[in-house]
């Protein structure tokens, strides 16, 4: 139940409090004085969406709040509206909430109909929705969707598949050429890159070889070598030595020479053997030739070949086991098939029963709001295959249509039904669909199209729904608004230049003169504000 309700700063509204009754509200008003834009602020409390330039001039921002009694808690809802950037935060017991969260907690909070809700009612989507609410076995409709999704995904897994598959058949001499042409080689990711590092390091062993051979070769040739020379050159210094002792220090550093070429010689005799092998660096050269050829052949690098190679193994893999993937999957659907089956032949059945009551539940309601005695109600259903291969998969999608006066065929709503027959019908499907729900009932104009003795009629469902749970009702007919435990009146003002709607609980006397000028005002709308209502002051 919506026990308070506060709006600041909304459009013409600058700072509205009203507090509702179990029971019956009514909001009354001139039209145009803004009683729709009270339940529009309701509205976008519990999700939808307001632009910016409904925030008053001069204000930051506009808030709407609620409190809700809810069977197991109280909640209170604060929506904020941004003037600068348009912007909305929410909060539920003043935590900050998304709008998914409170769009889930609307349907337990307010359920609003209206004009619109009218035309919903004539939408066959609709009407199939209010039988399968009807029958409270969501268990059944949850399974049948998550069936219908899953075959939807099945069937779009099997058109992948096969479409994949009349590609790769078109190119599967194109891969099996290129699958033998790089078996042929056989190449290795990076393996080019070794090959040239390897051969570099055989040319390089080669040069070091051929130095090393030319370094001994001119140090110990034999006589006349570099050691032989330096050999002769010490005896004749040692010669010329004894006979100019000056010459010492030439000798010493000329024996440290020799000695120096000798190690470098026994150094170089030491040197492991690192000729190249020749048939190595052939080996080599085959085969980066050979890569060569296939990289021209292929028109691709190395590292591109070695991913086709990888790609082309997948493809023709992939035909080679697409026939037994296919198969499973027709496999499975027909195990998903079997088991829509067999839900359908439950769910078609229990619609065609609850139909049945449903139909009897709203007939007694139109009666009692007015219709003739002979009205009739009753869903038409037409078969829809829901699969083209399996005619035992045939869903009853229904459709309401109706019967007003003997002697008529049955008709859709929308052929024969007036906007004061739309709005009573609207009246009896939201009373029977919500007896076992607790949402405030908000009703804009619904009675709109109603006169006459009629209205009474309406006035007596309201009220008898009202006692169950409570209602807000939007009117201009005060045989509906005598019938409120709380009455509110919504009237503009001028003040400075600046319009302003405001909203009161009306008391006793105020109620009469509400009710008097909603009748038409003068002798005549006091006497039917007198009969309306016998007991006020």
């Amino acid at each position: 139940m919506l026990e308070l309700l506060r709006i600041r700063h909304l459009a013409l509204i600058d700072d509205m409090e009203l507090e509702f009754a179990p029971g019956m509200n009514v909001l009354t008003g001139e039209t145009g004085a803004g009683k729709s834009f009270i339940l529009k602020a309701l509205n976008f409390l519990t999700g939808d969406r307001m632009s910016s330039d409904l925030v008053r001039p001069g204000a930051e921002k506009a808030q709407v709040e609620a409190l809700f009694a809810m069977p197991d808690r109280d909640v209170v809802i604060r929506r904020e509206l941004v003037a600068a950037t348009g912007r909305s935060r929410l909060y539920i017991n003043d935590a900050l909430s998304s709008q998914d969260t409170i769009r889930d907690l609307r349907p337990s909070l307010l359920v609003h109909t209206s004009q619109h809700g009218q035309q919903k009612l004539l939408q066959p989507s609709f009407q199939a929705r209010l039988l399968d609410d009807y029958l409270e076995r969501d268990d059944l409709l949850q399974q049948r969707d998550t069936l219908l999704r899953e075959l939807k995904s099945l069937a779009a897994k099997r058109e992948a598949l096969k479409e994949r598959a009349a590609h790769l058949a078109d190119k599967r001499e194109l891969y099996e050429f290129q699958q033998k042409e790089i078996a042929k080689v056989g190449p290795e990711a990076g393996e080019e890159e070794l090959l040239e590092t390897r051969k570099q390091e055989l040319r390089n062993q080669t040069v070091i070889q051929d130095t090393i051979d030319t370094a001994l070769g001119l140090l110990s040739p034999g006589d006349g070598g570099i050691l032989d020379g330096l050999g002769k050159l010490e005896r004749a210094m040692e010669t010329l030595r004894k006979a100019l002792p000056d010459y010492e220090d030439d000798l010493n550093l000329l024996v440290e020479s020799r000695q120096n070429l000798q190690d470098l010689t026994a150094r170089l005799r030491r040197q492991p053997a690192n000729a190249a092998d020749e048939d190595s660096l052939e080996s080599i050269e085959a085969r980066l030739y050979a890569l060569a050829q296939l990289k021209r052949k292929l028109k691709r690098s190395l590292d591109e070949i070695v991913d086709l190679q990888q790609e082309i193994d997948e493809n023709l893999s992939f035909l080679d086991s697409c026939e037994l993937d296919l198969k499973q999957l027709e496999k499975k659907e027909r195990g998903l098939l079997d088991e829509l089956a067999a839900l359908l032949s439950t769910l078609n059945p229990l619609r065609r029963e609850g139909g049945a009551a449903l139909c009897d539940a709203i007939i007694t309601e139109l009666k009692g709001l007015g219709f003739s005695e002979h009205v009739q109600v009753r869903f038409d259903y037409k078969p829809v295959a829901l699969h083209p291969d399996r005619p035992d998969c045939v869903e009853d999608r229904p459709s309401m249509l109706w019967i007003p006066n003997p002697g008529q065929q049955p008709q859709p709503l929308d052929k024969i039904a007036s906007g004061g027959e739309l709005s009573r019908f609207l009246l009896a499907v939201v009373g029977i669909m919500n007896r076992k729900e607790t949402p405030s009932l908000i009703f804009d104009e619904v009675d709109a199209g109603v006169g006459g003795l009629t209205l009474n009629h309406v006035a007596d469902a309201l009220e008898r729904l009202s006692a169950q749970q409570q209602v807000i009702l939007i009117t201009h007919w005060p045989q509906l608004a005598a019938r409120a435990k709380r009455h509110f009146q919504v009237h503009k003002d001028v003040r400075e230049g600046s319009t302003f709607t405001h909203c009161k609980a009306l008391d006793a006397a105020a109620i009469r003169e509400e009710i008097s000028r909603m009748a038409g005002g003068g002798d005549q709308g006091q006497a039917m504000a007198r009969e309306l209502l016998p007991h006020a002051i």
